[in-house]
């Protein structure tokens, strides 16, 4: 995880914080009149996330959550049958 200044007291440049099994928690995001978030800085600075990179957005009971393609590949391997959908989405 990148370094940075920040204000413990400042939830907008307070650090992450850290949860179970290297899980972060960043903040809270509110959602815009067309669906969309603003992920914050810190989490767009420690996993790389750049102005036109494309996520894909994972469902599950617990909720959302977003990943890169690449790294999405990386987890399920080539062989499985989301692999091709995930392709396909990623514009792979």
């Amino acid at each position: 995880m990148s370094q940075h200044t920040s204000d413990p007291d400042d939830p907008t440049t307070a650090p992450p914080l850290a949860g179970p099994e290297g899980r972060m928690f960043y903040g809270a995001v509110t959602v815009g009149e067309r669906g969309q978030v603003v992920i914050p800085a810190q989490a767009r600075r420690d996993h790389g996330i750049s102005s036109g990179d494309k996520l894909l957005a994972l469902g599950s009971p617990e909720g959302i959550a977003l990943m890169s393609a690449d790294r999405l590949m990386e987890l399920l391997g080539d062989a499985t049958p989301l692999a091709e959908h995930v392709r396909k989405a990623a514009g792979a």
